[in-house]
């Protein structure tokens, strides 16, 4: 079971990298992240079933609704009024984290729901 944590492990560190880089790019060029956004949902359901232990979910299911809330509205924006496209790199990396994030998230719910319902 050890190599599959040591592979969601991988796979969370290579979302980040890609969600940095991919926000950067979408913030300074017309930059088409449909394929990228397939990795990070695919990575992210790798996360959901090898990653987070049992007493890990709640926290990360909180942290999981934080960044979609975030990710949400375009808070970011306004910043490029001040620096140009500083907010749209933002929220592009924080959309791009959500599109890992949120698969993992729906397995660990779901996960959760099961085992609750089961006790009972």
């Amino acid at each position: 079971m050890e190599g599959f944590e040591k592979l969601g492990e991988y796979a969370f560190v290579v979302c980040i990298v890609i969600a940095i880089f991919a926000g950067i790019a979408a913030g300074f060029a017309d930059f088409g992240s449909g394929w990228i956004a397939l990795v990070l949902v695919i990575l992210g359901v790798v996360i959901g079933f090898t990653t987070i232990s049992e007493k890990e979910v709640t926290p990360f299911l909180m942290a999981a609704i934080a960044l979609t809330v975030a990710s949400s509205g375009g808070w970011f924006l306004v910043i490029n009024e001040v620096v140009a496209k500083l907010g749209t790199v933002i929220n592009s990396i924080l959309f791009n984290i959500v599109s890992f994030v949120a698969p993992a998230a729906t397995i660990l719910a779901t996960k959760m729901v099961y085992e609750l319902a089961r006790k009972k």
